[in-house]
């Protein structure tokens, strides 16, 4: 994906026929106070997917997923992790809309809504299943599970984003966290990795070309005593590319026991050693046809909106939009009225999740996180 110049004219990217509605929406972003969620993008950077879609990019190398279990030490399968948790990144957050020039917003699903999905086994590792529920509209949250019981290994959690507009650029900071549950192939007892998400931010929208970068800090912490932490920077700093990285490998917040680094989009390196590279090819996850699909699934639900923006037909990808929210708002009313509320069919809310709260307290100050609640699968 290229970058913009920073001699662009301001929307240079933008369709001439699009041009007003862009002005407008730049125009909105630059006055717009708090989260930005709710704010109505123009068609023509509207994306035909779904949020409930994006937990299948945590699995589009499904064989380093299923390859963690190998691992012949907690160390060995902590680095294993990370290769994984690396290789995800890519698919997360720069190549969601490569077929689309740049990256678009997505839809914002409706509470209730489902997306199921699978990776079949192709090297003897087994399958590898996900399930995904909109937990929450209002703040929006997704939750997922992420399953693969013949290599023992499985991944569950939820996010949610808040945004807003700064200077040039749109920051969002992720909620929500993934907890990953390894059972090693060597008889080892089971381990628990928590994963936190990183922060984003989205450049190149004054020009049309929005594009992302990672900013800020995450961490992978074991209950091994392993920590990960990995800092993310744009270009011009650990190798003056974009899309850069640094991973730092501690035991019980001790003695750094290897570095990892290099382009999330590309090669990296632990030392002098080739770590991951990212040109491999992904692994798109197989759905159903829509037409064997409940109509809360995410496909079938958004069919004729995600049908209108790829053809360019915005009016009607506008005008199947508004019916599904306006179905929406009349359903919340109703709950409201009859003092009912939605019933989740996929996951439960907890208010306190123990198994992230110790992982959590095993991670140092800098990239502790605060409490947060959860949701549990129900299995």
């Amino acid at each position: 994906m290229s970058h913009t110049p920073t001699d662009k004219e301001e929307g240079a990217d933008v369709p001439q026929e699009q041009k007003a509605g862009w002005t407008s929406f730049i125009k909105s972003l630059a006055h717009m106070t708090g989260d930005l969620s709710s704010m109505t993008a123009p068609p023509f950077i509207l994306s035909p997917v779904s949020l409930t879609e994006f937990p299948a990019y945590w699995c589009e190398h499904p064989e380093l997923f299923a390859r963690i279990s190998e691992g012949s030490s907690p160390q060995d399968r902590m680095e294993r992790v990370l290769r994984w948790f690396i290789a995800t990144l890519k698919g997360q957050y720069t190549t969601r809309n490569e077929k689309m020039g740049s990256e678009k917003k997505p839809l914002n699903p409706v509470l209730g809504e489902l997306f199921f999905g699978v990776w079949p086994d192709k090297n003897g590792r087994g399958e590898t299943r996900l399930m995904v529920e909109q937990v929450s509209h209002h703040p929006p949250i997704t939750a997922y599970h992420i399953e693969n019981q013949k290599a023992g290994v499985s991944l569950q959690g939820h996010s949610g984003q808040k945004t807003s507009f700064s200077g040039t650029a749109i920051h969002v900071k992720q909620s929500g966290h993934a907890i990953l549950t390894v059972k090693p192939k060597n008889g080892d007892r089971e381990e628990k990795y928590l994963i936190t998400l990183p922060k984003l931010r989205i450049e190149g929208v004054i020009w049309g070309s929005p594009y992302v970068e990672l900013a800020d800090s995450s961490a992978i912490q074991s209950s091994t005593g392993f920590t990960a932490a990995i800092d993310y920077k744009g270009k011009g700093y650990f190798s003056g590319k974009s899309h850069t990285f640094k991973a730092t490998l501690t035991q019980d917040g001790h003695k750094n026991l290897q570095t990892y680094e290099g382009q999330w989009t590309g090669v990296s390196h632990a030392g002098k050693q080739v770590f991951l590279d990212t040109s491999a090819p992904k692994e798109e996850v197989v759905v159903k046809p829509i037409s064997e699909q409940g109509e809360w699934e995410s496909r079938r639900l958004w069919e004729k909106v995600a049908r209108g923006i790829r053809s360019g037909n915005y009016d009607e990808a506008a005008k199947e939009k508004t019916r599904i929210e306006n179905e929406q708002r009349q359903r919340r009313k109703d709950e409201a009225a009859g003092g009912t509320s939605w019933d989740l069919k996929l996951f439960e809310h907890v208010d306190s999740d123990e198994e992230y709260r110790k992982l959590a307290d095993m991670l140092h100050d800098k990239l502790t996180p605060p409490h947060e609640d959860g949701f549990v699968f129900k299995g």
